[in-house]
């Protein structure tokens, strides 16, 4: 596996110090360039979007909107993030299972963008805020297509019973969600929303959910009268993590979805005017990387761990849902592999493994340990446990390199403290 050159990240770690996670600057332009260049159709608009929860900072924010790419964001903060850095909101699909008052009202405030509704209780509370308020927006109902993509449980969406969306079987529930958008005199009903899970390799899956969908809105234009003007087909494309992993590539598969799409809507003869996607982790996952400082060693009966300066920390996925990284010795880089370490970090859990397997050379303390394709959901899903305070993230071009996010010192950590009484 590839990474930036060594002598420049042993210049970054020189600056910072470690943990510290480096993004490739150029090999996320050249991503963004592959999803925007192929997924495009002379049917219909194509809309590629950043899924923002992959990895969240003012700098991808300005990099992706100054390329051309819209938003799907999750949250007040990814929607604050986005727009004080020069997105519009015009360009924001705001997604969630749970939006709160505040959110909504906040959202509707910066102008008229999309909302993907994901069940009637929550397109309610849209509605009542959008009345009150006067504020439009354009609204996407999520549906389950039912498709199964072979992901962990914890990333598969499109089961019938997930916690995103309503089952593409119940149409009737479906249907009165429309109604009530139309019934609203702010908001506009443009279409749907699906999304089959992460971290999926094979097209075919992708191919599944286009059949699934189009068979779906074929019905709900011809059978009730719905006019769908825009298809969201989510995102989930896979990266490579380990050398097994071996993901179909992007040209392939936005190819793919684009004649698919067209041939689905000449058959059934629909007229959609808008298709996205939704690529997070593929245009940040393996542009990343995280440099650990190694510690000290140890033996039991079975193993050899090798400790590192970072953890769960910075990296919750092996100890939330199994995630699997390979990693290389930076100080030892042409040495071969005699060792076969558990990489295994500083906090106070036994689940706190990074790698399980790790074939690297002797390795000693105070070597660089660089894991490879954390750039999506490790510094997303950073915290402070054992007050470790989160790591800084560089972003590297060339032979220059910038810190976009600073590490949290002692101080910040401690910033939100205060004794101040509320009643």
């Amino acid at each position: 596996m590839l990474h930036p050159a060594t002598d420049i990240l042993k210049k970054v770690v020189e600056k910072t110090g470690t943990p510290v996670m480096i993004y490739d600057e150029e090999r996320i332009r050249t991503r963004i360039s592959e999803y925007l260049d192929n997924f495009k159709s002379d049917k219909f608009e194509t809309r590629v979007l950043y899924a923002s929860k992959a990895f969240c900072s003012g700098y991808t924010a300005r990099m992706a909107n100054e390329a051309g790419m819209y938003f799907d964001c999750v949250s007040g903060g990814e929607v604050y993030c986005l727009t004080t850095n020069g997105v519009p909101v015009s360009k924001l699909y705001f997604h969630g299972n749970n939006k709160t008052p505040r959110e909504i009202t906040e959202y509707l405030g910066k102008g008229r963008g999309h909302i993907v509704v994901d069940n009637a209780d929550e397109l309610g509370l849209i509605a009542k805020i959008a009345e009150e308020e006067g504020k439009p927006a354009d609204i996407l109902v999520r549906v389950n297509p039912g498709v199964e993509a072979h992901t962990h449980e914890y990333i598969a969406t499109a089961t019938k019973d997930s916690k995103f969306g309503i089952s593409i079987d119940k149409k009737d529930e479906i249907l009165e969600m429309v109604e009530t958008v139309n019934a609203s005199s702010q908001l506009e009903f443009q279409g749907f929303h699906a999304h089959i899970g992460s971290q999926i390799f094979a097209a075919s899956s992708f191919e599944g959910e286009i059949q699934a969908m189009f068979d779906f809105i074929e019905e709900m234009v011809k059978a009730h009268g719905v006019t769908v003007n825009e298809l969201d087909l989510g995102g989930g494309f896979a990266i490579q993590y380990t050398d097994a992993d071996d993901p179909d590539d992007i040209p392939t598969v936005c190819k793919r979805m684009i004649t698919n799409c067209e041939c689905q809507m000449e058959t059934r003869g629909l007229d959609i005017k808008i298709i996205c996607i939704e690529p997070g982790r593929s245009l940040v996952g393996d542009s990343g990387y995280t440099i650990y400082t190694a510690g000290c060693r140890k033996k039991t009966d079975s193993k050899e761990y090798l400790f590192i300066d970072g953890g769960m920390a910075d990296n919750i996925r092996p100890a939330l849902y199994g995630a699997e990284y390979q990693c290389t010795n930076l100080t030892r880089e042409t040495e071969p592999a005699t060792k076969n370490y558990v990489i295994a970090g500083k906090c106070c859990e036994s689940g706190d493994v990074i790698i399980k397997e790790a074939p690297l050379p002797e390795s000693y303390p105070g070597d660089l340990i660089l894991v490879y394709s954390t750039g999506a959901y490790g510094y997303s899903m950073a915290s402070v446990y054992n007050k470790l305070g989160r790591p800084p993230v560089v972003f590297v071009n060339g032979d220059s390199a910038r810190v976009v996010l600073k590490r949290e010192d002692y101080k910040e950590l401690e910033a939100l403290e205060t004794n101040e009484s509320i009643f």
